[in-house]
């Protein structure tokens, strides 16, 4: 899982349901979860860029805003 999180490219989102079907498990979804939680390398594995199938910001350690923050500065937003 965390080798699949480090391949997504800054500024871009990928959902649960996907990481798990790219990692070849496609029912995995809350293992995949699980796994991204269980990140303590933020800074080299970018949990961060995890969302929901819907789109909305789920679960992050550092607080949803902060998740907000960092995909928004990655995609190039530059908020202050």
């Amino acid at each position: 899982v965390w080798q699949e999180l480090q391949a997504i490219p800054a500024g871009r989102t990928r959902s649960y349901a996907q990481l798990a079907a790219a990692i070849g498990h496609p029912t995995a979804v809350r293992a995949v979860a699980a796994a991204n939680g269980a990140n303590r390398l933020a800074l080299v594995v970018p949990c961060h860029r995890v969302i929901g199938t819907d789109g909305t910001m789920t679960g992050y350690a550092g607080g949803l805003w902060r998740k907000e923050r960092l995909i928004a500065l990655e995609r190039g937003y530059g908020i202050t």
